[in-house]
C-alpha cells in the first residue's frame, strides 16, 4: 500500500510552522525529507533514510517534572534521557516522560514529529552537549517525513536552552 503523506512530503516540501518561525528570525536552515513509517518512527530510522549518523539526528523529549512542570530535553537520537539527572538540571525533584496522550495537547505536535521549536508554550529546554561537536543537526520540522537541518548553536539561541550533558 503507497502512503499519499509520504509521496506528497516527498514531491514538495511543505513550509511547516517551525520554518515559518525560522525565517522570521532570521536563521539559516535546510529542509530535509524523507521516508517516514508510522510503524517505525524512531531516530535510528530517521537516521538511515538521511544517510546520517545516529548521534546528529537529535530527537525531542517532553518531561514533567514534580515541582516546575514541563521541560524539553533535546537529545541524539542513540541516547536514552537520565530521568534523574534531567530532573536534576531542571530544578526537579523528580520528573517523568509526558504520556503519549498528553503530548499532542500540550506541544501540539504528535509523536514522532515533536520540534523543540514552536510549541504551544515556552518550556525550558536542554539540548545534549554533544551538539556543539557538529556543524549542523538534525531535529524535526513538526511533522512527519521532514527534518530540519540547522546549526546547533542557531538551534540553542533561539530557543534559549541550556547545554547539559542529558
Amino acid at each position: 500500500m503507497i502512503d499519499v503523506c509520504r509521496l506528497s512530503t516527498m514531491a514538495s516540501i511543505q513550509k511547516t510552522n517551525v520554518a515559518r518561525l525560522l525565517d522570521a528570525a532570521g536563521i539559516g536552515y535546510e529542509l530535509i525529507p524523507y521516508e517516514y513509517d508510522l510503524e517505525d518512527l524512531s531516530a535510528t530510522h530517521v537516521a538511515a533514510e538521511l544517510g546520517e549518523d545516529i548521534e546528529q539526528v537529535f530527537k525531542t523529549l517532553v518531561l514533567k517534572g514534580d515541582r516546575n512542570g514541563y521541560f524539553v530535553c533535546v537529545i541524539p537520537g542513540n541516547f536514552q534521557v537520565d530521568l534523574k539527572l534531567a530532573a536534576r538540571i531542571s530544578g526537579n525533584k523528580n520528573c517523568e516522560m509526558l504520556h503519549m496522550k498528553d503530548l499532542l495537547p500540550t506541544t501540539g505536535y504528535v509523536r514522532g514529529a515533536c520540534s523543540p521549536i514552536g510549541m504551544k508554550k515556552k518550556f525550558p529546554t536542554f539540548i545534549h552537549e554533544s551538539a556543539l561537536l557538529y556543524d549542523f543537526i538534525y531535529i524535526s520540522a513538526g511533522i512527519h517525513g521532514l527534518q530540519v537541518k540547522i546549526s546547533p548553536n542557531d538551534l540553542i539561541s533561539y530557543v534559549q536552552a541550556a547545554i547539559y550533558p542529558l
